[in-house]
């Protein structure tokens, strides 16, 4: 495939998934600082702030079903339809949050409306990812795929990181003018972003393994059906590995925004910036270890990064609470920046290739989807529940991170690498 096309590929792959990470983290973050606030009001804060949370684990559980819809679509209709309904659909709800009226305005309706575009939220990116890792993952050569897989990836931190700088930009503003108006621009200028995310997808072809798969007859009728009866095993996997990627993420990116300011001090903008720093520096790191796991493989890079976690979960607990920014931030680059560059790096590839093409968008989606719902939604809330009944002990939360870690080295123990190898067509 010519180098113009390749690049658009990459552009699609990558532009669609950092608007939908953005929408989606913009919440998290939100959740944290207004939604305990406006939406969720309680006379006691730290409930109004577990009931944020809770809304913010919501979307979680929903991905699964999002993913079994969209995958379904995109086994059995194409991958670039489904892409552009998810992208969609996410765009809608976030631009309608933007627009809510809030408790005091209209009561218990504020909350169940937010509650109800969040799990559209949570149906979108359930669709999405597997998708955008498709796009890439089929049109690489198998000597780049690596390197393509790892785009997308990018997406998550880049989402990320435009939702934290819009944000700190908008914390700029008095704490009123924030509260009732600033932090709903951010939702509302999303909607530019999915605009020109949906004219790059439109100019995009099917995947090659996807017209093979049409071309030899061999789209399931219900693909969900067929992965679970052929591709069992490889869905626990899948679930398994993406438990450390995701539980110390959300530590590491939305806990600590509420704990770094309640516990310790720090300002929002401080806890925000290191946050945004730490991001910049895994982004340059993603499609590096995404290159270096083509020379070497995904499995050794995914447990150093696993291995790292477990290391790193006391150091981290303990330069934070040192008081300083700047060792905020350099617990922050580690976690979030160093150590869990490799992992998030090599992890859509990696369930690529255990999955065959007819069943490829069900299989990694299903495994990524229930992963991050029973590790990464209630990673935040597992956090703050456990500091509330250990006298705000961060002993816990450290042995639940190295926990997380355990949990997906066992589940990979199994994983042979097919680097270089061509992907089953």
């Amino acid at each position: 495939m010519e180098k113009k096309q390749m690049n658009r590929v990459l552009i699609a792959s990558l532009v669609g998934s950092s608007i939908e990470w953005f929408d989606y983290f913009l919440y998290g973050t939100v959740a944290a600082l207004v939604f305990n606030q406006v939406f969720f009001v309680n006379e006691d804060p730290t409930v109004g702030l577990m009931l944020a949370y809770a809304s913010f684990a919501l979307a979680f559980f929903i991905r699964p079903f999002g993913g079994i819809i969209f995958s379904h679509i995109g086994d059995r209709i194409g991958r670039k339809k489904t892409l552009i309904i998810t992208l969609s659909l996410m765009g809608a709800a976030t631009f309608g949050m933007g627009l809510l009226p809030t408790y005091q305005a209209i009561g218990i309706w504020a909350p169940i409306l937010l509650i109800t575009l969040r799990l559209i939220q949570g149906l979108g990116i359930g669709g999405e990812w597997g998708g955008a890792l498709l796009l890439a993952v089929e049109y690489a050569p198998p000597e780049k795929r690596g390197f393509f897989g790892s785009v997308p990836q990018m997406g998550i931190t880049i989402g990320m990181m435009l939702g934290t700088f819009a944000l700190s930009i908008m914390t700029m503003l008095p704490k009123d003018s924030f509260m009732t108006w600033g932090w709903r621009v951010p939702f509302i200028l999303s909607a530019l972003l999915v605009v020109f995310g949906l004219w790059i997808r439109k100019g995009i072809d099917e995947t090659p393994s996807f017209k093979a798969v049409q071309e030899r007859g061999d789209i399931p009728k219900v693909p969900l059906v067929t992965t679970l009866k052929t591709h069992w095993r490889e869905v626990l996997i899948a679930i398994g590995a993406k438990v450390v990627e995701t539980a110390p993420f959300y530590i590491f990116s939305t806990f600590i925004v509420s704990y770094a300011t309640t516990y310790l001090d720090f300002s929002r903008t401080a806890t925000l910036n290191s946050v945004m720093v730490a991001t910049i520096v895994t982004t340059i790191l993603i499609p590096i270890m995404g290159k270096l796991s083509d020379k070497i493989g995904r499995k050794p890079l995914y447990v150093w990064g696993a291995v790292g976690m477990i290391i790193f979960a006391f150091p981290y607990f303990w330069l934070i609470h040192q008081g300083s920014v700047t060792l905020l931030v350099i617990a922050t680059i580690i976690g979030l920046g160093v150590i869990w560059a490799p992992i998030t790096a090599v992890l859509g590839t990696m369930f690529s290739e255990i999955f065959s093409a007819e069943v490829r968008y069900t299989g990694i989606s299903l495994g990524y989807q229930i992963g991050a719902a029973v590790a990464g939604g209630t990673a935040p809330l597992v956090a703050t529940a456990l500091l509330a009944n250990f006298n705000n002990s961060y002993v816990p939360v450290a042995l639940y991170i190295i926990f997380t870690a355990v949990v997906s080295l066992i589940a990979i123990w199994a994983v042979k690498d097919r680097k270089n190898q061509a992907l089953d067509q």
